[in-house]
């Protein structure tokens, strides 16, 4: 892998060692800190604290305030990472569906609807951890740290669809060659540290966020029960009064529960 070569002299001409040396560490060595943590530091958990990998769901502390962010929050979220995704794997159908302003239009406005959809079911779960007792009690400061890593980090994408227009035209010719070569393990920077530093700020915060995934609830999505899609419907039947068990005034039954 060549991380010094001819991109880094044209950098220390134009804008001095530091810049370079900063642009180096951002744009090359930062990805592959964050990869190699994500890769060893996700294995590493599942083997160790297996019955930890999950977003050890707060449903049964509090679920109205839940429903209402993390449905917000995960369809805008899967959308914005389809699109993220889509482009990256296919640059040229992008362009030529961008080709078409109509087509174009009809693409950004999508992208920051979902994106505002994200930070609105963010600020919701934000604002339900720290405003809600029992929810408070069970977090710990790395859901706070990732919580608010993840706002920044939608409120600069919304940022930049807002002043910086056909991100997914740009991104298809600019960025998605940067990314696939540092997969090929020969890092072109060029393009990106030209770009505005709010587009350079979004790319380093997503590698942070992908570095600090092992150490958060994220890690749920690298086990997400898809199985369940084809499996056989399962039936449950609750004779319980919800709202009764819920209680927590509520004593525990000495009797043996009729649904067990």
């Amino acid at each position: 892998m060549q991380i010094l070569g001819t991109a880094d002299v044209i950098l220390d001409q134009r804008e001095g060692v530091p810049v370079a040396f900063l642009n180096n560490f951002l744009f090359i060595a930062l990805p592959y800190i964050s990869m190699v943590v994500f890769l060893i530091g996700s294995i590493y958990r599942y083997r160790k604290t297996g019955f930890k990998y999950s977003s050890l769901s707060s449903q049964f502390l509090e679920g109205r305030k839940l429903y209402f962010g993390t449905m917000a929050f995960h369809v805008g979220i899967l959308i914005v990472f389809a699109g993220h995704l889509l482009t990256f794997l296919f640059p040229t159908a992008t362009l030529v569906w961008n080709s078409h302003p109509v087509r174009l239009i009809v693409l950004e406005g999508l992208a920051f609807t979902f994106g505002l959809s994200v930070l609105v079911g963010m600020t919701g779960l934000f604002l339900r951890r720290v405003g809600t007792a029992r929810i408070r009690t069970v977090s710990n400061q790395m859901d706070i740290v990732i919580e608010i890593l993840i706002a920044l980090q939608v409120v600069l994408g919304c940022w930049i669809a807002l002043g910086y227009r056909w991100g997914s035209s740009w991104f298809a010719s600019d960025l998605t060659p940067y990314l696939w070569s540092i997969f090929k393990l020969d890092p072109q920077i060029n393009a990106v540290v030209a770009m505005p530093t709010v587009i350079k700020a979004h790319i380093v915060g997503a590698f942070i966020i992908i570095g600090l995934i092992p150490f958060t609830r994220l890690v749920h999505f690298l086990v997400a029960p898809f199985h369940y899609i084809w499996r056989p419907y399962q039936q449950v039947i609750w004779y319980w009064d919800r709202k009764q068990v819920r209680n927590e005034r509520t004593a525990w039954s000495t009797h043996r529960p009729r649904n067990n």
